[in-house]
């Protein structure tokens, strides 16, 4: 199937093939006919498979005949609402490149930030709308945005939007949009709040699943390496020095990890980034923008901070902590070895994570090549730690200075 085959306009066809896209992927194929047919949806696709494009492509269609509207007369038609500042600017990003060739005005608006500029180009007349919950009701409230023309909604990565306690703020929302529109709901899993959360917004729609990918790119050489919980950072050192090059993505699963990590890395002279919720956005985008312009090669993050951001020709992945969900082990890879490249990726296991390791495997139906030649092996009799309680002085994990610091929501 061609994406002419899917009846886009010439504008978009011509934008599409600019940027590459040689077929629609399998997302997009299932969810774009049913967009342009104004039909509701509830979507299941990961990261990665073209689910921006799946309802950025027919809503410009839907808005072109009103395009060449002067300034002053457009309104606000389509919303999309992202859970996080970085996924925001991404998927306006990604509007941009798609309308091109039309005069369909969008904006971004996230908090953390000046609302200034933000201001300036919502009076300036724009017809697409991506933003953060946050700064989307602040704005509302006081006036500055008006919702009553909404034709279509977008929820997208409605799981982590849930996870981060922005339901009350989704519902308020959808509440003040006009009851005659098209919503979209976008989830990378669809678990019981989500389907509680469409079943109380969505008319009658159609379920579209692309299920989640439990293969790895045969480009991608997956390395295990055995490893005492206290070497670990011995081991990552050791890596980066010995087998590792290019650009790196290292994955932890607390901000607390990152932060830690970070400051090993440094003080044994390496150039790194970190990410993770606990930072400004000045810090988090400074750090985005120091590793994708390779003025610094390691990047250590949180799924959630990682989750949706492009970063193209990543020459490795690091799964310094393995992820108790195997499909996250999957989508971690999957980053790297993209468009036809080779990649790499090293996971390093500690007694306490093999039952991940069974998971993984199971799930990917191959068995991971195991390292044993390293400075760090871990005794095979090791059994995984177990950590007591000791009654009130018992703490249930720690936290970044970021946290302690501050308990402000991530928006």
């Amino acid at each position: 199937m061609s994406f002419k085959d899917l009846e886009l306009n010439k504008p978009l066809l011509r934008a599409v093939a600019n940027l590459g896209y040689d077929a629609p992927t399998l997302i997009q194929e299932k969810t774009i006919p049913l967009v342009l047919a104004k039909k509701d949806i509830i979507a299941s696709a990961q990261t990665g498979t073209g689910k921006t494009a799946a309802f950025a492509l027919p809503i410009i269609q839907q808005l072109y005949h009103l395009h060449d509207l002067p300034a002053k007369k457009k309104k606000i038609r389509a919303l999309i609402v992202s859970p996080t500042r970085e996924l925001a600017v991404q998927i306006a990003e990604n509007f941009e490149q798609y309308a091109v060739n039309t005069n369909l005005k969008t904006a971004v608006i996230f908090g953390g930030t000046s609302m200034e500029p933000q201001l300036e180009v919502l009076k300036s007349g724009i017809d697409i709308l991506i933003a953060t919950p946050g700064r989307l009701l602040d704005l509302h409230k006081q006036d500055y945005i008006n919702l009553d023309y909404i034709e279509t909604l977008v929820l997208d990565e409605a799981d982590l939007m849930l996870d981060m306690g922005f339901v009350d703020d989704v519902k308020k929302i959808v509440r003040l949009c006009p009851t005659q529109k098209q919503t979209l709901l976008f989830s990378a899993t669809i678990p019981f709040k989500v389907e509680q959360l469409a079943s109380s917004i969505l008319k009658f729609p159609h379920r579209v699943e692309v299920s989640p990918n439990s293969s790895t790119s045969n480009n991608v050489n997956q390395f295990l390496y055995y490893v005492p919980k206290k070497d670990k950072v011995e081991l990552c050192l050791y890596l980066l020095r010995q087998t590792i090059n290019g650009s790196i993505i290292i994955f932890r699963r607390t901000k607390y990890g990152v932060d830690k990590l970070v400051n090993s890395l440094e003080k044994n002279n390496f150039s790194v980034a970190g990410l993770h919720g606990d930072k400004s956005q000045s810090e988090r985008q400074n750090a985005l923008n120091l590793f994708k312009n390779k003025e610094v090669k390691i990047l250590i993050a949180t799924d959630v901070a990682a989750r949706g951001i492009d970063i193209s020709q990543l020459d490795a992945v690091v799964n310094f902590d393995l992820p108790h969900i195997p499909e996250t082990y999957v989508h971690r890879i999957g980053r790297t070895a993209r468009a036809g490249h080779t990649g790499n990726s090293y996971s390093l296991c500690s007694a306490d994570e093999k039952t991940y390791v069974t998971s993984i495997q199971k799930l990917i139906h191959m068995q991971l090549d195991v390292v044993q030649d390293h400075p760090y092996p871990l005794d095979p009799n090791a059994k995984p730690e177990v950590h007591k309680k000791k009654g009130s002085k018992y703490k249930k994990g720690r936290k970044s200075e970021g946290s302690k610091k501050k308990k402000k929501r991530w928006y």
